[in-house]
């Protein structure tokens, strides 16, 4: 009786393969990142000056989540990489209504960094500064008043913003949290749409 090689196993190509990390890499793609700013940070030190770079970078999906997150390195694209990837890290969802504008006023602060966030009518646009504007924009709203009364420094004003959005509550959560209708709190609102 003559030796008849093993049967071999048929492997799929590696293309065909479903790979954990691609459902990670598709939703990174529909991510909106800003650079907001860059800075140049020297170092003195014994035989000179050491150069490195700080990022700031925000991160939105366009449908109500964002963040932001800071980055250094000896070079730009490195510093704007790690702030990306702490942003993705840090991002919150924020409640909006119709999708396009906050549910109510609010004001944050951060330090000296201190806004002033209102809700507005379709068509308005976003109205904002630098910094606060790229937060809006990754984050997909479409009308909003911004304005900034305290420090001018990116960080801050960043930081203040989200302090601001943290501080947002959608009719449904405060229904929740009261024991009441979404209705009822619509009502007071002035207001005759209930939706989110």
């Amino acid at each position: 009786m003559m030796n008849q090689p093993a049967p071999q196993k048929r492997e799929r190509p590696r293309s065909d393969r479903p790979r954990g990390g691609e459902r990670r890499e598709r939703e990174e793609s529909d991510l909106i990142d800003r650079l907001v700013g860059i800075n140049r940070v020297s170092k003195v030190v014994k035989g000179g000056r050491n150069f490195s770079f700080a990022a700031l970078v925000v991160v939105g999906d366009g449908k109500g989540r964002v963040g932001f997150g800071t980055g250094k390195a000896r070079e730009v694209p490195e510093a704007i990489r790690k702030a990306t990837d702490t942003a993705k890290k840090k991002m919150v969802r924020i409640a909006l209504r119709e999708g396009r504008t906050l549910h109510h006023d609010v004001e944050g602060h951060y330090g000296a960094g201190r806004v002033v966030l209102r809700s507005a009518p379709a068509g308005t646009g976003v109205i904002a500064g630098g910094p606060m504007r790229a937060i809006f924009e990754t984050m997909g709203v479409q009308d909003v008043v911004c304005k900034s009364t305290g420090s001018q420094n990116p960080h801050n004003m960043i930081k203040a913003t989200f302090d601001a959005l943290n501080r947002c509550a959608s009719p449904r959560s405060v229904a929740a949290r009261r024991g009441l209708k979404v209705s009822d709190i619509v009502a007071r609102r002035g207001d005759t749409e209930t939706k989110e």
